[in-house]
């Protein structure tokens, strides 16, 4: 009956792996992996296996969770292409774009991502950067050649992941831009 204690203790592991399964913020789930390793550590120490557990305790523990917390913060990016700036842009179209930049920093915020702008030198560069998944999505500013054309919306967002664009559409509330996904699969035909 003095052994019961080692059989909550195994308990523990399923409920840990169960919470790291579920988590949604990637950051929680790693210290929840943590706790995992460490409990399993504990476990092969009470059961006489104290080779295995200080194994567990710098690898499945330690060097996992570094690899992991190295592969999370580089995998949450979402990258924007955009154009160099030139000075010749109107300071109200500044305000529009610092605030579709505020908005989406707030959208993927709320996903424990980043946002990073990525410059390019021309169009073309910027397509074939897009076309060859260096970045996730391209913000232009659109021609106002066409004066039935709403004011506000003075950028085009070409997006090539499928799930990023479902969520902008969903919660962009900013008038500023107008949408559309571009599928690179087929050799790069624009879907709206």
């Amino acid at each position: 009956m003095n052994d019961s204690y080692v059989y909550v203790i195994i308990a523990l592991l399923p409920l840990a792996a169960c919470m790291v399964v579920f988590q949604a913020n990637p950051y929680h789930a790693l210290v929840i992996r943590g706790i995992l390793g460490a409990v399993a550590a504990l476990v092969y120490t009470l059961l006489g296996a104290p080779d295995v557990a200080l194994t567990e305790a710098l690898v499945g523990t330690m060097l996992a969770i570094t690899l992991y917390a190295i592969a999370v913060r580089s995998s949450l990016v979402m990258r924007i292409g955009l154009l160099k700036d030139d000075d010749s842009l109107p300071d109200d179209t500044e305000h529009h774009f610092e605030q579709l930049i505020d908005d989406l920093r707030t959208i993927f915020g709320k996903r424990h991502m980043r946002l990073e702008l990525v410059p390019y030198p021309n169009t073309q560069a910027l397509q074939r950067a897009l076309m060859d998944k260096e970045i996730h999505a391209t913000c232009v500013r659109t021609e106002h050649a066409d004066s039935s054309q709403d004011e506000n919306q003075s950028y085009h967002t070409a997006i090539r992941v499928k799930r990023i664009y479902d969520i902008m559409q969903t919660e962009l509330a900013s008038p500023a831009t107008i949408l559309t996904y571009v599928n690179t699969l087929d050799s790069g035909e624009e879907h709206k």
